[in-house]
């Protein structure tokens, strides 16, 4: 036995919700895919679950992540739910492609193993359960994207291609992507039991996730809440500020449907992702969303809206009033949360009247002049007091209302007292420089599909993981797309 194939043997498991029985999964075996071959994988998320990099280039990974092996501690399950769909309800849909294998334990948690493209599950509704390469890239340079940005995210450890071929609205190369999650609990798998009338399994779900990651809503305190509420606006909190942090950076979702939204308020199933580009408050970035819904400046209203779907699945844990109280903490905290982190990217200290305004106008000048959102304010981390702003006027054509709010700018870094040098170094702490562009990912993804050549994904993957730091020789990966790349069409299929 080679000593990586030991390694991975020796991961402990502790299958908790495979515990929680059969009313919640179906039990299902992977079927791989043939002639699998590594793709692209992350050590970093292999160390979270007790992996050293050199396992990741072993045939014996490879053979495990394709689903063409299983470790004596897997118990593959594919988890039911439903969701609101584009603001539809639809009543079953549940792990179609996807498999939670085992639940890793470790010194720093536990962590779901679930991999993607595993095959037909009863809950396929007609699909082949497979996952293409293109979107299994995607959502593994997104995952860790987010991860590097210090956005609230699942994780991708890795991505297997395969040699069958699939079909969405071509032909395409199939792929495995295995994610790994603190848990795989979403909005819908609480809808789910609450619209079947299957009150006794709510709360089952309930108290388990509680247990397992909400010990503090549980914990025996006089006169404390009803756990279940405390609970409830924990996830109110955590989703709120991870949307705060999706504004704050300019990414849109895309499908913010109840099934995808994480019980834990973590960025949960990549699909027509996007990075803002010029900014742009409508900012569509699924070109299957014909009406908008999930637009870039609706994702706030669209969070409340889940919250809401969540809420009354949860109607016969929670009295109504609690919930409709606990609902109202929701913008506040968004707001709260949202204003921090923009008055951090633009270098601001304490809180002042006007940041508000100052910040909504800067806004509206950045979408007349169609200023890229990313590159503006990486610009504006070189802005120096004495009045010397880099070629942050060219971004907007020298335009006069520009210089007029650069002049407020300004006045308002005075008040503040403090050196260049300092206010400079803080906000390229929180102003990337890199962001995964759509284009970025399209020239990966081609040169994976048509020379079997992966090394961009493995370069943006090691440039996104310090997005914030100048990386010698990377400039290129730093510019505004190319016109081509602004147009790009991104679907939900997969």
């Amino acid at each position: 036995m080679s000593a990586q194939l030991k390694q991975l043997n020796q991961l402990e498991f502790n299958n908790t919700f495979h515990r929680l029985g059969e009313t919640f999964y179906t039990e299902v075996q992977p079927q791989g895919i043939s002639k699998p071959f590594l793709v692209g994988a992350s050590p970093r998320v292999a160390t979270l679950i007790g992996l050293e990099a050199k396992a990741l280039k072993t045939a014996d990974f490879v053979d495990l992540f394709s689903g063409n092996a299983l470790l004596p501690g897997f118990q593959p399950l594919a988890m039911v739910y439903s969701g609101h769909q584009f603001g539809f309800y639809t009543p079953r849909l549940g792990d179609g492609r996807a498999l939670l294998l085992g639940e890793v334990v470790r010194e720093n948690g536990k962590w779901d193993l679930v991999l993607k493209g595993a095959g037909q599950t009863p809950y396929s509704r007609g699909g082949d359960g497979r996952s293409v390469l293109r979107s299994a890239i995607r959502e593994f340079l997104a995952s860790e994207a987010l991860a590097g940005l210090g956005i609230p995210t699942t994780r991708a450890l890795c991505v297997i291609g395969g040699e069958d071929r699939v079909y969405r609205e071509r032909a395409e190369t199939s792929a495995t992507l295995l994610r790994v999650a603190e848990s795989h609990v979403r909005f819908g798998s609480f809808e789910y039991f609450h619209h079947n009338q299957e009150e006794e399994a709510v709360k089952r779900l309930a108290d388990y996730v509680i247990a397992h990651h909400f010990p503090d809503a549980a914990a025996p305190v006089k006169n404390r809440k009803n756990p279940y509420q405390l609970f409830f606006m924990s996830v109110i909190k955590k989703t709120a500020e991870m949307i705060a942090h999706w504004q704050a950076v300019g990414f849109a979702h895309g499908v913010m449907n109840t099934d995808n939204m994480s019980i834990l308020g973590q960025t949960f199933d990549y699909g027509p992702f996007g990075f803002m580009e010029d900014y742009d408050p409508v900012y569509i970035c699924n070109h299957s969303d014909h009406k908008g819904r999930y637009a870039f400046n609706q994702q706030p209203k669209i969070g409340l809206s889940n919250l809401n779907a969540l809420g009354y699945a949860l109607m016969s844990l929670i009295p109504r009033e609690a919930l409709i109280g606990s609902l109202q903490e929701y913008e506040p905290a968004f707001d709260k949360c949202y204003a921090a982190l923009m008055r951090e990217k633009l270098g601001l200290s304490g809180t002042q009247a006007e940041d508000t305004s100052l910040r909504d106008d800067l806004f509206r000048l950045m979408e007349k002049h169609a200023v890229d959102y990313s590159i503006f304010f990486r610009s504006l981390s070189a802005y120096s007091i004495d009045g010397k702003d880099t070629d942050l006027s060219s971004l907007f054509g020298r335009h006069e209302d520009f210089a007029h709010w650069l002049t407020r700018y300004n006045h308002r870094l005075k008040q503040q007292g403090e050196a260049d040098e300092v206010r400079q170094t803080r906000m390229k702490r929180v102003n990337p420089k890199y962001i995964l562009r759509n284009y970025l990912a399209q020239m990966a993804i081609e040169k994976a599909e048509n020379e079997r050549d992966f090394s961009e994904i493995d370069c943006l993957r090691t440039l996104l993981d310090k997005p914030f730091d100048a990386q010698p020789g990377m400039e290129r990966y730093a510019e505004a797309s190319p016109e081509w790349g602004k147009s790009l069409e991104i679907s939900c299929s997969s």
